[in-house]
């Protein structure tokens, strides 16, 4: 039987990450969620809500984590599939357990969400600016015509995930990502995602930090 596992990045998010992996596990069991050198009770948390829990003495990134995830999960030799995660609840589990099924339907090596293939998703000017550059610069540099290359709800079949080696611990890691399944020749395609923007993700500034973030990537990766 095909098995995914979810792999949840988390760095301080003690007050969310408990609901967040209780929703996931109703439709997939396989959690590891990687502790990215939390001072809150994030991986107590987790645990709580039935999760594995890999911890990383400091904070490294979230590329180091979802690298760590990778590694984990590749551990298990069941592994079919692995689901890329927020642990802020930003991600739809509806919208995991589609791209999976069109994984697996298409015979792709991964599937990528894109907030940008329907309206669901309500993006601030600045942020869609950021997102449509980065897309577009993606496609001169790799020839992928994504339309969200910064979506961090993804879906990687095992022949894929064994052959990815993610080196850049922090943002650029979405980038190098798509360089190398582009290099890799992979077999791909995007699946419309609904991305909620919390209030909880707003207070954290993570909405603006990114877009900064993905700004410096493009241009000094």
């Amino acid at each position: 039987m095909p098995r995914t596992w979810v792999v949840i990045p988390m760095f301080n998010e003690g007050s969310v990450v408990e609901s967040v992996i209780r929703e996931v596990r109703k439709t997939f069991p396989h959690v590891v969620c990687v502790d990215d050198g939390s001072r809150d009770d994030s991986a107590a948390r987790a645990e709580s809500a039935g999760a594995v829990v890999v911890r990383h003495p400091i904070n490294l990134g979230q590329g180091a984590s979802l690298q760590t995830g990778f590694s984990y999960a590749l551990r298990d030799p069941e592994t079919t599939d692995v689901v890329t995660f927020d642990a802020d609840g930003q991600h739809q589990v509806a919208d995991a357990l589609g791209m999976v099924e069109r994984l697996r339907e298409g015979d792709y090596d991964i599937v990528v969400g894109s907030r940008f293939l329907d309206g669901r998703t309500k993006v601030g000017a600045m942020k869609r600016l950021v997102l449509k550059t980065a897309a577009w610069w993606t496609r001169v540099t790799t020839g992928m015509a994504l339309t969200d290359a910064h979506n961090g709800l993804r879906v990687i079949d095992r022949r894929l995930l064994e052959r990815i080696r993610i080196r850049q611990n922090r943002m650029a890691h979405a980038s190098e990502l798509v360089d190398q399944i582009g290099e890799l020749d992979a077999k791909w395609t995007e699946y419309p995602t609904h991305i909620v923007y919390t209030d909880y993700s707003k207070s954290k500034g993570q909405s603006l930090l990114n877009s900064v973030n993905i700004l410096v990537d493009l241009l000094f990766k």
